[in-house]
């Protein structure tokens, strides 16, 4: 299903790009193959199949949260970019 130029240009706006003639022309070619490809997807037998968000199942990979010693006050005021009296100084932040 070849796209037409205004369908090109319709994506293109609403991806919010700007695209000279050339590239409308070599989109047009290379989004048709693509829809193409999802043609082959509907010859797929999928009777019986759940459908699924993922292909594999989830898992936390995240490290288990073990609390340890903090950093000295010192030690964190010399990683921040400003402070004031001990304290980190960060910008107001008012409506």
């Amino acid at each position: 299903m070849p796209l037409t130029r205004e369908e090109v240009l319709h994506i293109a706006r609403l991806a919010r790009i700007g695209l000279t003639e050339a590239e409308v022309e070599a989109y047009a070619s290379q989004l048709s193959n693509i829809i193409d490809h999802f043609g082959t997807l509907t010859a797929v037998d999928t009777e019986g199949v759940e459908p699924t968000a993922h292909t594999l199942p989830l898992r936390n990979v995240m490290a288990d949260d073990v609390p340890g010693p903090s950093l000295p006050q010192a030690a964190v005021l010399a990683l921040a970019p400003q402070t004031e009296d001990g304290y980190l100084r960060v910008r107001a932040v008012l409506e």
